[in-house]
């Protein structure tokens, strides 16, 4: 995953479907996402078949939950032997904290690495409207940053961003805090259901250390060569 920054989303609901992709694109990407539709129609099970293959996970389940039964969550996460999962960090400081130390607690036991704990903060498909829709009287910028350095402060070593958050997150976080950034669509690919979004080489220049890709990829005639045409443009 260091060498390579591209995590492909798998965003199916068949599990041989998804170990196909996971295997066709293996050494193309860096990581593979398995996110809910996908966990909760092949279960945990798809995390371990995954697994086998040699590719990373990114477990994209956002856990938003009190936060003893978060900690239990992300422990049991962590015992699938996931590199990466996610939680919202509008769930508070208490949550954050219980979070990262329920991973690093739960890999001691079990003799695994850590996973990487992220934080999401404001989801890409939002905009200024969508939070006010919520209660959230901010621009999605600013409300990225509050929570972003709550996440910091409570101990997360990284985050889900929005790729246009990117340079301001990087001025005001510790530089070894992680970003982890979705909403990445190829000059040539539809947005979609995504409204903040940017190219993957725009993403990597203002300092993004992952992208999630979905469909440009998993959607392309040959999921491989996409993937490889998209690392090829980080240049």
């Amino acid at each position: 995953m260091v060498s390579n920054p591209i995590i492909a989303a798998l965003d199916v609901s068949d599990a041989d479907e998804a170990l196909r992709l996971a295997e066709r694109l293996a050494g193309a990407v860096g990581a593979v996402k398995i996110g809910k539709e996908l966990f909760v129609t092949a279960g945990p099970d798809i995390v371990r078949r995954v697994r086998a293959t040699g590719a990373a996970v990114f477990l994209d389940l956002k856990f938003h939950d009190i936060p003893n039964t978060v900690a239990k969550a992300v422990a049991a996460a962590t015992r699938l032997d996931v590199q990466m999962l996610t939680i919202h960090t509008s769930g508070g400081a208490d949550m954050m904290g219980a979070a990262e130390k329920a991973a690093q607690d739960a890999a001691a036991e079990s003799g695994l690495e850590a996973p990487l704990v992220l934080g999401v903060t404001v989801l890409t498909s939002m905009d200024a409207e969508d939070l006010a829709g919520v209660g959230v009287h901010a621009e999605p910028a600013a409300q990225v940053e509050r929570l972003a350095r709550l996440a910091a402060d409570s101990g997360l070593r990284g985050l889900v961003c929005s790729p246009l958050e990117i340079v301001r997150l990087r001025e005001v976080l510790p530089r070894d805090v992680r970003l982890v950034t979705p909403g990445i669509r190829p000059a040539d690919s539809s947005t979609q259901d995504q409204k903040r979004v940017m190219t993957p080489a725009d993403a990597i220049r203002a300092g993004a250390d992952w992208l999630v890709i979905g469909r440009p990829i998993t959607q392309a005639a040959d999921p491989r060569a996409a993937a490889e045409a998209i690392l090829a443009s980080l240049g």
